[in-house]
């Protein structure tokens, strides 16, 4: 059995008994129809929530894999440390997404993944989720969804920086969170970038200065107000008309 190269999160003053059952993203986490047993199995699966604060690593390249997290509140980015030094940031998740499934392959992360902000994550250990999906068909199929999400969604960046000019990506890149935010029960048009411009850029294969000049041609042409990290959509139509010649 895999044992990891790092110590378990101890359950300290920033770790909390964790319930599903009482979590209003539940709907996100975990699949429609299971009984209040099941609910209870997967009560019991998860534990703890433990609290990362902004700036903090939650897990790093190299560190061995444990378990996936769950992210209850807050937003992550996910990077790792090309040759020459520099961070490539690879994602942003926001509550409701998981974390972590970068380690399952070769049982070792492959990235780092930062708390953005102060941010409250659930820690599900791999091995008691690999068996009670054995149990819980269910939980299975969903967890399997999720992965296919993840994978749908890398081909999507992937496609993204091949084929897309930089107002483009831009484009692409707000429409994504607006519809994230907006499955989440929160506005479509009108939210706060946790992200630095320079970390847009990375994330997109922009230059910082171009990130920047495509903000400001969005703004200038009334398709979206910008004070400092705050955005506020106003033309969603014409954001996705900028996407209109590309494949679907």
């Amino acid at each position: 059995m895999h044992k990891p190269n790092h110590p378990v999160i101890p359950l300290t003053l920033t770790t909390i008994k964790a319930a599903c059952s009482q979590c209003n993203l539940r709907e996100l986490c975990l699949p429609y129809g299971l009984s209040e047993q099941e609910i209870e199995q997967v009560d019991s699966m998860v534990g703890v929530r433990r609290r990362v604060k902004r700036s903090q690593h939650l897990y790093r390249a190299g560190e061995g894999f444990e378990a996936i997290y769950a992210i209850r509140s807050g937003f992550f980015k996910t990077d790792v440390l090309l040759e020459d030094g520099r961070n490539q940031v690879t994602g942003f998740q926001m509550a409701g997404e998981i974390l972590g499934m970068d380690g399952i392959s070769t049982e070792t992360h492959t990235c780092n993944a930062v708390a953005l902000e102060d941010s409250e994550i659930c820690i599900i250990p791999f091995p008691q989720l690999e068996n009670l999906s054995r149990e819980i068909h269910a939980l299975q199929h969903h967890f399997h969804k999720v992965m296919s999400r993840e994978i749908v969604r890398d081909h999507g960046v992937m496609m993204l920086l091949g084929t897309m000019r930089a107002e483009e990506r831009l484009a692409a890149f707000l429409l994504n969170l607006s519809q994230r935010f907006t499955s989440r029960g929160y506005s479509a048009a009108e939210f706060h970038l946790r992200m630095t411009r320079d970390e847009i850029g990375s994330y997109l294969g922009l230059k910082l200065e171009t990130v920047s000049r495509a903000f400001s041609r969005f703004q200038d042409e009334g398709l979206i107000n910008v004070q400092q990290k705050h955005i506020r959509i106003l033309d969603i139509a014409g954001i996705k008309k900028l996407l209109s010649r590309q494949p679907s």
